[in-house]
């Protein structure tokens, strides 16, 4: 509380166009009110109206003239008699220009965080410098700004929330920039050494005077969360609000804290975040519900904000929507994992809905591309906003993997560039293993297939660009891809012969299981050849199972001479596995049976080719005797005689030898078959 000495003016005298007078007193109690009008309660006749808002002001010339200089100019520098002066433009409104005329008539003014920023606008506006008197408004205003305001967290909050209405007056006083840092630094403060209050209490409370933060703070022994100043920060408006993170990027905050209270102001802020389906309200009351305060429409853009091109005005709310998503995109921290995936994907979905500029749009799905593994299906159904187009955005998770892929490229041919701080580059945490994210995003893109293909307006074309854009190898096992092909066939009947052949292609059968090659050799859909191909794969894992529990069962023989006690081995067991067990050999006994079953068939047909092959051959004209047959006679020939020759060789050498040979002749095969 300030009070200012009773003031007149006794004279006048002119220099440099400002009005300088002497001390004069004029006595008075104070300020009525009576409907639309404020007259002060004086024997003197008032001789000045002044009209500021909705309201009329009833003062006296002098009082004014020896504190405000732009009355000075309003008033003498008029060649008529002014009694009506007009301030539609005074910054605060009837509220900080009443409490400017009361500092004028000497009424004690309070300052408080609710009010200061309004009235060091005013002052700014009326002129008040230390010119016409010492200890004017602005000094005073100005030294409640810096030594209580600036010192305290909720007084700063309050007063950066004040300067909404004050632009750009606030703008140019330095208050705004002065209060952001002033938020940031006790933002980035150590949250065991925090003794100021904050959340808690209504921060539309006015503040004291001079003594602050006396029985508020919080107490010494509860901790302080890291993320105490976000509900807090969350109430300023949106280009407030980027101030405010830009300088506590500054101060040099974790990036998890500074992607945490974006994500929180984001929900605050834009309901359909959070909500699937919801429509724009008629008014931002998100804000007002949680702080108790009213937020009303504003006004004007930000500096840094990239603004699209609209063909038809949208309404105020979803220009304040786009707004306030095209800031988030830009202040969100460029590293990996700052922010989820899902709120990424989120905030997505909303930019696509409003329209946001085609820049913006595009530097979110990169971000969205960085961490594409932790997506999840539910977030990745983007609705199509375009007339006339499939149900679900398909083009929009096209580029999405598309970015995924650059990312995954960049990342394995040069790994060192993830410990890179140039601010231009993308960054983050390297990953644990590009294969594991690949195949994670595989099975996402499998899933969001099976999704989408019930879409009737969804071309083959680009089902079948989305299913081929990752690499064979992010893909172990084809069920997922299987089931996105056959939920397409399901919902497009007239595809033709061809069109279903260009569709399984993107399909391996030999990655199939053994119980997707069942359905699929069943399924009428496929086309005959895919079939064809489907049972060769499960007839060659079937073999290859049966193989691998023939090898099994062996080495159980050969480890159950080591086992002391078979009995004892079995009475530890749980019964439960014993069961199991069971259930599994009387399983294999079952595709054994069937695999004998399958031999001893294929055998009957082997049977019936062969004898149907010699009634062919008996039928046709003998045929000649070919180069290859002849030449393996002429080799079985020659290995005859030679051999014949080396027993004679050794018959002469070796006639004992000789003679046993010719008591038991021995039987030479005469061919190589």
């Amino acid at each position: 509380m300030w009070e200012s000495d009773s003031e007149s003016l006794g004279g006048r005298e002119y220099g440099n166009g400002v009005l300088s007078s002497t001390k004069h007193g004029v006595k008075t109690d104070g300020f009525e009110l009576r409907g639309q009008s404020w007259y002060v309660t004086t024997d003197i006749p008032s001789d000045l109206l002044v009209h500021v808002g909705d309201f009329d002001f009833h003062l006296h010339k002098y009082t004014l003239l020896s504190r405000s200089g732009k009355m000075n100019r309003l008033i003498y520098e008029s060649r008529q008699d002014v009694h009506k002066i007009t301030l539609d433009d005074l910054p605060g409104g009837p509220e900080a220009f009443e409490l400017a005329a009361k500092f004028c008539y000497g009424i004690a003014v309070d300052l408080t965080a609710a009010n200061i920023s309004g009235l060091r606008c005013a002052a700014e506006y009326l002129e008040m410098t230390e010119d016409l008197e010492e200890g004017n408004l602005i000094f005073k205003t100005e030294a409640f700004l810096s030594y209580v305001v600036l010192s305290s967290w909720r007084d700063s909050i309050l007063v950066l929330k004040s300067c909404e209405k004050l632009s750009p007056w606030a703008e140019n006083l330095q208050i705004v920039r002065r209060c952001s840092e002033s938020i940031a630094w006790k933002a980035c403060a150590n949250p065991k050494g925090i003794r100021w209050a904050y959340t808690g209490r209504p921060l539309t409370v006015s503040s004291p005077k001079w003594n602050e933060m006396k029985n508020t703070s919080p107490s010494r022994n509860q901790p302080v969360p890291p993320d105490w100043w976000f509900e807090d920060v969350s109430i300023l408006r949106i280009d407030h609000f980027v101030r405010v993170i830009t300088a506590i990027k500054v101060k040099g905050m974790r990036l998890e804290l500074i992607g945490a209270a974006i994500m929180h102001y984001a929900t605050k802020w834009l309901p359909g975040l959070i909500k699937e389906g919801s429509v724009l309200g008629d008014e931002m009351s998100c804000s007002s519900n949680s702080t108790g305060s009213g937020s009303s429409s504003w006004k004007g853009g930000l500096h840094m904000i990239v603004a699209a091109t609209k063909d038809d005005p949208p309404t105020v709310q979803a220009k304040d929507q786009r707004m306030i998503i095209e800031s988030l995109i830009s202040i969100i921290p460029p590293q990996k994992d700052s922010v989820s995936c899902s709120f990424l994907l989120r905030l997505l979905r909303m930019a696509s809905m409003l329209k946001v500029a085609p820049a913006l749009v595009t530097e979110l799905e990169k971000r969205v591309g960085m961490q594409f593994e932790q997506a999840t299906l539910a977030d990745l159904l983007i609705p199509s906003y375009n007339k006339g187009e499939t149900m679900y955005d398909v083009d929009l998770v096209q580029r999405l993997l598309e970015h995924f892929l650059v990312q995954e490229q960049t990342e394995s041919s040069s790994p060192s560039s993830q410990s890179c701080s140039d601010k231009h580059m993308y960054e983050g945490t390297p990953r644990g293993s590009n294969t594991n994210a690949k195949m994670r995003v595989a099975r996402l893109v499998d899933s969001y297939l099976t999704e989408v293909s019930r879409d009737r307006n969804l071309s083959l074309t680009k089902f079948q660009v989305l299913a081929e854009a990752l690499p064979e190898s992010a893909r172990a096992c084809d069920d997922g891809l299987y089931r996105a092909i056959d939920s397409y066939l399901k919902a497009h009947p007239t595809l033709t012969e061809h069109e279903r052949k260009r569709l399984c292609r993107v399909m391996d059968c030999q990655k199939l299981s053994i119980d997707a090659c069942m359905h699929a050799a069943q399924n009428e859909r496929l086309p005959l050849r895919v079939v064809v191909q489907v049972l060769f794969s499960e007839q060659v894992k079937t073999s290859n199972a049966l193989a691998n529990s023939s090898l099994k069962d062996a080495g159980e023989t050969l480890y159950q001479p080591m086992i002391p006690n078979r009995k004892t081995l079995l009475e530890a067991t749980p019964q439960s596995f014993q069961e199991g067990w069971a259930a599994a050999k009387k399983d294999i006994n079952t595709l054994k049976f069937e695999l004998e079953s399958v031999k001893a068939k294929y055998l009957e047909l082997q049977n019936d080719m062969e004898s149907l092959q010699r009634q062919f051959d008996k039928m046709s004209k003998p045929k000649q005797t070919s180069a290859w047959s002849s030449g393996w006679k002429k080799l079985s020939k020659l290995t005859k005689m030679t051999t014949m020759e080396n027993q004679d060789n050794i018959g002469s050498q070796l006639p004992v030898v000789a003679e046993q040979n010719r008591k038991t002749p021995r039987r030479w095969r005469n061919s190589i078959s």
